[in-house]
């Protein structure tokens, strides 16, 4: 199964992974599953520590880089139809981080690993 992680999910399962489920953590761990992180992601963190919404460690890119390899987690780019596909989604909510993970997941055939429950509305396969 091809997984789209969510940005929260990412940093519980590699800072504090008593915050995931059994069956997210199941999901992340299973050597069958493909794991993805979105470019929105890596951009969400950028943003919100920049911002001082996110207290970020002083060389954390370089920790998320070593995570990404060890745990066998792919980029995923952000490409012109995964924007294409944000138009084509309901306005269930404002955060358009998860609005382009919602189409990202949509467009590539993904599920998405997300506690979100704004994310859960919409129609996109979700675990947790």
């Amino acid at each position: 199964m091809k997984v789209l992680l969510d940005t929260h999910t990412l940093l519980w399962a590699i800072q504090d992974e008593k915050k995931l489920s059994s069956k997210a953590r199941d999901t992340f761990l299973e050597p069958e599953n493909e794991l993805f992180l979105s470019m929105a992601s890596y951009w969400e963190l950028c943003i919100k520590g920049s911002l001082g919404k996110l207290e970020l460690a002083k060389n954390w890119q370089k920790t998320l880089d070593d995570e990404l390899l060890e745990n066998g987690i792919k980029w995923l780019a952000i490409e012109k139809a995964h924007c294409d596909g944000i138009m084509k989604l309901p306005f269930l909510h404002r955060d358009p981080f998860d609005r382009l993970l919602v189409a990202q997941a949509q467009v590539e055939t993904m599920t998405l690993l997300t506690a979100d429950e704004n994310i859960q509305k919409y129609k996109v396969k979700t675990i947790w």
